[in-house]
């Protein structure tokens, strides 16, 4: 049987009430569709579900370098330096941009009946999931803000790092299968035009999205 103290050594970093305020403060952050989230909608309807998981990987996996980059600190220094954080918010909204006006040409594209047949790579699909979060400047504000604020001191820090970014990278990959699974049922379900519109929406909600994040990026008087 394990002692009192070995049961205390392997107890959780965290305090449960901490992390449960932390997961609705992730929760409230999601429940606005963002462009990785729009970038899932419209390649599940046109790959496939399964095919667009290589997209929520892509996501992911820039999510847990931008919260590595914030535990070790790279994130402060990019804010310590605004000439080269603008340069990350203007890439980004470039990216978005490029991908917003790709997706509503597609959707103007006659298509064939079988809407699968033509499939993007799975690399094309990882990577436009990574670019596509690796260059929002928000993630890189969002991870450096929020994770200090659920961290205590009073207990080692890469425990309680872990276990927050695992609970993130748990909930948003929740939200992508979700809006994956959404699209490729309402692309099986209904007329065959459907993935088209939610190109076009994604599209259109990806240029919004670049639009806002270009007002913010735009240097104060």
């Amino acid at each position: 049987m394990f002692a009192p103290r070995a049961i205390a050594r392997y107890s959780f970093p965290m305090q449960t009430e901490v992390l449960i305020a932390y997961i609705l403060t992730v929760l409230m952050l999601m429940s606005t569709p963002g462009p990785s989230h729009l970038l899932m909608l419209s390649n599940s309807a046109s790959n496939g579900f399964r095919r667009s998981m290589a997209t929520a990987a892509g996501d992911l996996c820039a999510n847990m370098l931008q919260m590595l980059a914030a535990g070790l600190g790279l994130s402060a220094l990019i804010l310590a330096a605004p000439k080269a954080f603008i340069a990350i918010k203007i890439a980004g909204v470039l990216y978005l941009v490029w991908l917003g006006v790709q997706m509503l040409r597609k959707s103007f594209k006659p298509r064939a009946h079988n809407a699968l047949a033509k499939r993007t790579r799975l690399k094309i699909l990882y990577l436009q999931g990574f670019i596509t979060s690796a260059t929002n400047p928000k993630a890189v504000v969002f991870f450096a803000a929020l994770f200090p604020q659920f961290i205590s001191d009073a207990s080692e820090f890469w425990p309680q790092f872990i276990a927050l970014s695992a609970a993130y990278i748990f909930i948003d990959g929740i939200f992508l299968s979700v809006y994956g699974f959404a699209a490729s049922r309402l692309r099986k379900f209904t007329a065959s035009n459907a993935s088209k519109w939610i190109d076009r929406l994604g599209g259109i909600g990806i240029l919004v999205a670049a639009l806002l994040l270009g007002l913010k990026s735009m240097p104060k008087a």
